[in-house]
């Protein structure tokens, strides 16, 4: 058995979905109503809920599923003292509340809505309601002997892990890389961050953002070898925000020797590229190091190689840290570092009227 619980505001409308002719199968409740059809339920419930006008979501709305194996076990009247049961449990003694059964899907299954605002105006707490529900019925389901669904998921996830051994594997490996790459860059920083999409690229692992309908990004995936896992099953230090968080650095000063590799990485990658857009390059094209013709030559292009690199890596932790983005080296690429570039030259350039503005 599997409980769910959310708090809705369409009271109306979810009343007459439950008494919907075609889906509709017992009528197992009606807890402190008189009234037995959804638009006098509503009516009835509506006079309580009208007496709190703060509260927006004023209805619960409460979905319990029996197990297929469970059902020829229990009878009608059986499942009235489930749902009594499961009521109290929930602490809805003192509110309005009516429940039923439907049979349009293979599994039968009880709907309660309930008013939010019980009897003595006070509104129900509804803090982790969801997991208070799954908590009830798995409680229920122990002490009845039904099915616990909590298990029968573990069960299928076993099963599904047995099925199909390569994704296990697969993810596995994945594991492995980002977890050895994460330890190895982490608290360093934009580079770190850079540095650590870069060797996964060169490892095979390719990320990408998932976007909603408002075009927000709310999540990544990892693909390998065919494979494509969420980031949930990677592990949860490598969520959208939390992989951000890995990367943050107590002192903003980063050393001389991660700027260097930086650096290295640039050209590297811009050397080896393979793709159009899935390389790493902190320093524009048209401004990277070129190696000195003459010897005495090196050691003042070496230093201004290393100034761009420190400008560049500042102004790109600055651009992080305002945005709150994560660097995709496949959406960013040359364009990236080039908007960087532009970026801090408009800033020297509005210092600089500043300046002149102060001495006129």
């Amino acid at each position: 058995m599997i409980g769910k619980c959310k708090a809705i505001a369409h009271g109306s409308t979810a009343l007459d979905y439950i008494f919907m002719e075609g889906k509709l199968g017992s009528r197992l409740a009606f807890h402190n109503l008189c009234s037995r059809e959804p638009k006098t339920i509503y009516e009835e419930m509506k006079m309580v809920s009208d007496y709190n006008s703060r509260c927006r979501n004023k209805f619960l709305r409460i979905e319990i599923g029996i197990a297929p194996q469970d059902e020829k076990r229990l009878p009608v009247s059986e499942l009235m003292g489930i749902t009594h049961l499961f009521a109290k449990r929930m602490g809805l003694d003192n509110h309005q509340w009516v429940a039923v059964t439907h049979k349009d899907t293979d599994n039968r299954h009880i709907h309660i809505i309930a008013n939010r605002i019980s009897l003595y105006g006070e509104v129900y707490d509804t803090t982790f309601v969801s997991n208070r529900a799954a908590r009830v019925a798995e409680e229920i389901s122990r002490e009845k002997g039904l099915t616990i669904a909590k298990e029968v998921k573990a069960e299928r996830q076993h099963q599904k892990a047995k099925t199909n051994p390569t994704r296990e594997q697969t993810k596995q490996q994945i594991q492995k890389i980002c977890y050895a790459l994460l330890e190895k860059y982490k608290g360093t920083g934009i580079t770190g961050h850079s540095m650590f999409l870069y060797e996964l690229n060169k490892n095979g692992i390719a990320i990408e953002r998932m976007k909603n309908k408002q075009g927000n990004v709310y999540g990544l995936k990892f693909s390998y070898y065919g494979q494509t896992f969420k980031a949930s099953e990677i592990g949860r230090e490598f969520g959208y925000h939390s992989l951000q968080k890995n990367f943050e650095v107590a002192n903003k000063a980063e050393t001389k020797e991660t700027i260097t590799k930086a650096h290295t990485m640039a050209h590297e990658t811009a050397k080896h590229k393979t793709h159009s857009d899935t390389g790493y390059q902190l320093v524009p094209p048209s401004r990277s190091y070129i190696p000195p013709t003459k010897a005495n030559e090196s050691s003042s292009i070496a230093q201004a190689v290393g100034n761009v690199a420190s400008t560049a890596l500042n102004a790109a932790e600055e651009m992080i840290s305002g945005a709150g983005g994560l660097i995709n080296p496949q959406t960013h690429g040359d364009n990236y570092a080039e908007t960087i570039w532009q970026h801090r030259l408009r800033n020297q350039a509005k210092k600089k009227k500043k300046r002149r503005r102060g001495i006129n």
